[in-house]
C-alpha cells in the first residue's frame, strides 16, 4: 500500500505514533527495571553521564522496538480492533519507512553507549538489539512471549551493571528474572484485552496459553517478582524504606486483582497501565533503602 501525501509535520505526527510516543507506558515499563539495575549496581550513587545515556538509550530503544513490532505485525494489527488504526497497519507509513526509522533509532542508541568505552557494555547492547527486534517474532511459536519480552525489557539491567563495575554478578540476573515475572503478569493483563482477537489471528499470548488459571498466574507471577525482590533486598542489606516500598507493590498488584478479575478489557488494560505505580514503588523503596540513614 502507497502511503498517502502528507505533509512534513503530518508524517512526524505519524512517526511519532509509530514509535508510540503519544503511549509512554512502555517507555516507562522499560525505564523502571533499568533504574533499578542502575541503583543497585551503583549502590545508590549512579554516575550521572551513565545514567542519563541509560534514560535517552530507554527512549530510543523502545521507540525503535515499536516500529519493529508493528512491522512485524503488519499483516495481524489491521484485524485486530485496538491496532487497526496504527500508522503502519493503516498504510499511513510504508514498510520501508518504518524500516529506516527502527534502523536510525536503533543506532543512536547504539551510538550513546561508545563514549563509555567498555567492551562488556558494548557486546551486550548487541543482544539487547537482537531481543529487542526478535521479541515480535515470537508470538508465532513461543506460548509466552511475554517472558521473552521481560529478558528484552530486563536488559537494561546487566548493561547498567556493565557499566558501573565491568561485571556482571548473579545478583544482576536475579534482578533480571524479577523482571521476568513482573513482565508475564502485566502484559499477560495486557494479552487478556486481545484475547479474542487474537484466537482469531493465531497469535500466541500467554492469555491464551494460561487460559481459565489467568488470573492465577497473573497474580503468581506478581508473587514471585515481590518475593525475588526480596531476596534481593536481604542479600544486599538494604534499609527498611525498600521493603515498604515492596509492601506497596504488593497493595498494587492486590489491586490489579479487583481490576482483572471479571476479565473485562477495560478494566485489564487499566490494570496494564497501572503498572508504571508497581515499578515506581519497588524503585522509590530501593532508592530510599539505599540511603546511608537507613543502612
Amino acid at each position: 500500500m502507497t502511503p498517502p501525501a502528507l505533509t512534513l509535520a503530518e508524517r512526524l505526527t505519524e512517526y511519532e505514533k509509530l514509535m508510540r510516543l503519544d503511549k509512554p507506558i512502555g517507555i516507562l515499563l522499560l525505564a523502571w527495571p533499568t533504574l533499578w539495575g542502575l541503583w543497585l549496581s551503583s549502590a545508590g550513587r549512579p554516575d550521572l553521564i551513565v545514567l542519563w545515556i541509560f534514560v535517552i538509550g530507554v527512549v530510543l530503544m523502545r521507540s525503535a522496538g515499536c516500529v519493529v513490532n508493528d512491522y512485524a505485525d503488519r499483516k495481524f494489527d489491521p484485524h485486530v480492533e485496538r491496532t487497526k488504526n496504527r500508522p503502519l497497519a493503516a498504510g499511513r507509513v510504508s514498510e520501508k519507512e518504518a524500516l529506516i526509522l527502527a534502523g536510525v533509532l536503533a543506532l543512536l542508541a547504539f551510538l550513546l553507549i561508545l563514549p563509555l568505552k567498555n567492551l562488556l557494555l558494548i557486546e551486550l547492547s548487541v543482544a539487547a538489539a537482537f531481543l529487542a527486534a526478535s521479541y515480535p517474532y515470537t508470538k508465532r511459536f513461543l506460548a509466552i512471549p511475554q517472558a521473552y519480552l521481560g529478558i528484552a525489557f530486563g536488559f537494561g539491567i546487566p548493561m547498567a551493571y556493565a557499566a558501573h563495575l565491568d561485571a556482571v554478578p548473579p545478583i544482576a540476573w536475579l534482578l533480571m528474572a524479577a523482571n521476568v515475572t513482573w513482565a508475564v503478569a502485566y502484559d499477560t493483563e495486557y494479552a487478556m484485552v486481545d484475547r479474542a482477537d487474537d484466537l482469531k489471528i493465531g497469535i500466541k499470548t500467554s492469555a491464551i496459553t494460561f487460559g481459565r488459571h489467568d488470573i492465577t498466574a497473573v497474580m503468581l507471577c506478581y508473587a514471585i517478582t515481590l518475593a525475588l525482590l526480596g531476596f534481593i533486598g536481604w542479600e544486599m542489606h538494604l534499609g527498611w524504606p525498600y521493603y515498604l516500598g515492596l509492601a506497596a507493590a504488593a497493595g498494587i498488584a492486590g489491586y490489579h486483582y479487583t481490576l482483572i478479575k471479571d476479565r473485562d478489557p477495560k478494566r485489564c488494560f487499566k490494570a496494564f497501565l497501572h503498572n508504571n505505580w508497581f515499578g515506581a514503588a519497588v524503585f522509590a523503596g530501593m532508592a530510599a533503602g539505599l540511603l546511608p540513614l537507613f543502612q
